[in-house]
């Protein structure tokens, strides 16, 4: 055990501050070289080190040994120090000369303990980073110590955090030394004041809370595949189950609500919807938009991720909810764009669409109804020419038989005048 006051007091400093005694030591030793160079002014090589046995920094100049000395601050010959030290003084070898520390004053105690406090914040800051940024993402627990504008500074353990008003739920309301649970969300490293970030409106809260109030989730049997919250007002959590005969849903909710009762005291009332994860979006969405119930739900853009959702007109503002937030969170839950529309909605929206292809379809035919009745002016024209045609064919067809029933009645006459007169010379020729 030491039994120097000292470092008595070193190790308990380091003990309180959570750091390495060395630092201290290193500090001390920094500091009564930084007053010494104020004191001394001089271009000398100093140096500092703390004697254990007696609890005195120790000052020394150094010098190099040299063949030929160029700056007589920082160097020696060979041939002095070997008058000195003998001959295992040898070249590039360095020799400490001590120096008082008598006559170093107040002004130079100020300047040790200035450096000392800094030294030690340093090292005190780099251990909380080292320690701290390790467990972004954890839960801890802290007392609430004071208010700063806004801002709540709570005490973690031997270290401070502070929780900044937009990290705190509206729907909170605290007092000095109060516990509060929150999750740590950042560690800044070169920062004034509590490095360490707490949160209350981070999702992660929520999941954290959720492993530690269900054995199925911290076990890994049921995943939590995602998780949105309007800190205050309502959250959604998407949960999906590795075993077929674990209900993931019902598993979180617990008996009689149980768990989720125990998260939504932990959160203020905050409204949870426990909705099971699904690989088939249009699934995905109809239990994302719970508590309402869903009609049908088709994709309107893969691309894009659009979906739209028609649900009945008595559910339609239990699907969009105050303000918007049960939509709003069922998009961000699945990340698809959602368009929430009510079955009177759609069906005027599919009458107008019926319409303006009625009306489309209607100018289409006037068009070449118009073409269709020139075309049918030519046709009937060229049918009445051609029936102009056929009846002077068939006027000259008469014509022609007219004439030949003229000859043939005149051939007729003639015969019958011939047989005549051959019936007129036979009577005679028997007279």
């Amino acid at each position: 055990m030491t039994t120097n006051p000292l470092m008595q007091h070193i190790e308990a400093i380091a003990k309180e501050k959570g750091i390495e005694p060395q630092v201290i030591v290193t500090a001390l030793e920094d500091a009564m070289l930084t007053a010494s160079r104020k004191h001394y002014k001089t271009t000398e090589n100093l140096r500092t080190r703390l004697n254990p046995e007696t609890g005195n920094i120790e000052l020394y100049a150094v010098k190099h040994i040299v063949q030929d000395v160029t700056n007589p601050a920082t160097e020696i010959s060979l041939g002095e120090a070997q008058e000195l030290y003998g001959e295992e003084a040898e070249i590039d070898m360095e020799i400490e000369f001590p120096k008082s520390t008598e006559g170093l004053g107040r002004i130079a105690a100020q300047t040790v303990k200035q450096v000392i406090s800094q030294k030690v914040r340093e090292a005190e800051r780099d251990n909380i980073y080292e320690e701290y940024s390790q467990r972004i993402g954890e839960v801890v627990t802290g007392t609430i110590k004071r208010f700063e504008n806004g801002d709540i500074v709570t005490e973690i353990g031997r270290v401070e955090a502070t929780l900044s008003r937009k990290e705190q739920s509206r729907a909170e309301n605290y007092n000095v030394s109060d516990r509060v649970r929150a999750v740590i969300k950042a560690v800044n490293r070169n920062v004034k004041g509590p490095q360490i970030v707490l949160s209350r409106t981070d999702p992660a809260l929520l999941i954290k809370l959720f492993e530690q109030e269900v054995p199925e989730i911290y076990d890994g049997t049921v995943m939590i595949r995602g998780a949105v919250r309007e800190a205050g007002d309502r959250a959604k959590v998407a949960v999906y189950s590795r075993e077929r005969d674990v209900d993931p849903v019902g598993a979180c909710v617990g008996m009689k609500g149980t768990r989720v009762q125990a998260i939504i005291r932990e959160l203020r009332g905050e409204k949870i919807d426990i909705v099971e994860w699904s690989e088939d979006p249009l699934v995905f969405v109809t239990n994302a938009i719970s508590p309402a119930k869903v009609q049908r739900v088709s994709i309107v853009d893969d691309g894009e991720r659009i979906v739209e959702v028609i649900v009945e007109d008595k559910q339609l503002s239990l699907a969009i909810g105050k303000k918007g937030q049960n939509v709003r969170l069922a998009a961000k839950l699945t990340g698809w764009k959602i368009d929430i529309k009510s079955e009177e909605e759609k069906r005027r929206e599919v009458e107008a669409q019926f319409e303006t292809l009625e009306l489309s379809g209607d100018s289409a035919t006037e068009t070449p109804a118009e073409g269709d009745a020139v075309e049918a002016a030519d046709a009937s024209n060229g049918a009445s020419d051609a029936g102009a045609g056929e009846a002077d064919e068939q006027v000259a067809a008469q014509a022609a038989d007219a004439g030949e029933s003229v000859d043939e009645v005149d051939a007729a006459d003639a015969a019958s005048e011939t047989a005549e007169d051959s019936a007129a010379e036979t009577t005679r020729a028997e007279r």
